[in-house]
């Protein structure tokens, strides 16, 4: 009887040990291995992705499942505990951290306006651009109704409107560009950035935004066929001056942006949250392989790097 007992009390710790090691984060020898979570904003999701193939091919025992569908359901999941990290493309409210989140500011992107590249009055608004102002009267209240209202010529063709349906950080940080909050918006709602862009695209005087990494083809550096970011005339002076023109790719937008020329709050932060101060170590691990060796395809993937001093200050924070 003893001999049998030692055998089954051995098989048990044999078969916990196995169990805590398939499914428990753990960090034997330097071998990261566990299962990490993530969804959320559409802003985040393609450079997410790209950091997780990065990640994998040096921690092969780290599974992730890496899911996009908005700020707002990002926030709610990693609030309920249904994943690990949430991607969040706003500012997180003074509520949402009373609840647990944590945030930690990865990178920095932008919301910018999109029209279709077919518009017949595309020149005009290219040379002129469109104020602030302008945008309000389109997307708060639906108060301009043809392009010729905006351009001052006598121009009948209509404006239609594409906002996002879904809670999420692009149309509450454009709303916030231009002074009200997301529900404050007007036009035909459509679900997700490449469903704003799929809209715009299949209609040649309509008009949207959509966070850069779905307006611009990250290969090619210009802008995703069919779209066209419309140029802000900042100085409201009537035309789009030589330090005002830096749509034409990727890589001279994100230059403007890095170097404050693009108006702030659509220039904003993208954070990963979690609930709480994580002490899942392939959570810490991952988001500490983000702040270093991760800021390296940032750039490459049409995002801007965050600051030294912003790097330091995150790695603090999860230490």
């Amino acid at each position: 009887m003893k001999k049998y007992f030692i055998i089954i009390v051995v098989f048990g710790l044999l078969f916990s040990s196995c169990s805590n090691s398939n499914n428990e984060p753990s960090n034997v020898n330097g071998e990261l291995k566990g299962n990490l979570s993530i969804s959320g904003a559409f802003a985040l999701y393609p450079l997410a992705v790209k950091w997780g193939e990065e990640f994998k091919k040096e921690n092969p025992g780290v599974n992730l499942d890496i899911s996009a569908g908005g700020a707002g359901k990002g926030m709610t999941d990693v609030l309920s505990g249904m994943v690990d990290i949430g991607m969040v493309s706003r500012d997180i409210s003074q509520e949402e951290m009373e609840k647990g989140a944590f945030g930690i500011s990865v990178t920095i992107d932008a919301v910018v306006p999109t029209i279709n590249s077919n518009n017949p009055l595309i020149g005009d608004i290219n040379s002129k651009g469109l104020t602030k102002e302008a945008f309000q009267k389109i997307f708060i209240g639906n108060n301009i109704k043809t392009w010729g209202e905006v351009l001052n010529n006598n121009s009948k063709e209509s404006i239609k409107i594409y906002t996002r349906s879904d809670a999420a950080g692009a149309p509450e940080v454009w709303a916030k560009y231009l002074g009200k909050k997301q529900e404050d918006l007007t036009g035909v709602g459509v679900f997700g950035d490449p469903g704003i862009a799929n809209a715009v695209k299949s209609d040649k005087n309509g008009i949207g935004y959509n966070n850069i990494a779905f307006a611009y083809d990250v290969s090619t550096r210009k802008p995703i066929s069919g779209l066209t970011v419309a140029p802000i005339d900042i100085n409201e002076n009537g035309m789009i001056d030589k330090e005002e023109d830096f749509y034409s790719n990727l890589d001279s937008l994100v230059k403007a942006i890095a170097g404050g020329k693009y108006p702030s709050p659509p220039a904003r932060a993208l954070y990963f949250v979690t609930k709480g101060k994580t002490d899942n170590i392939v959570v810490k691990e991952f988001i500490k392989w983000i702040l270093t060796k991760g800021q390296a395809y940032v750039l490459p993937s049409g995002y801007i790097k965050l600051q030294d001093t912003e790097i330091e200050s995150n790695l603090n924070k999860i230490k």
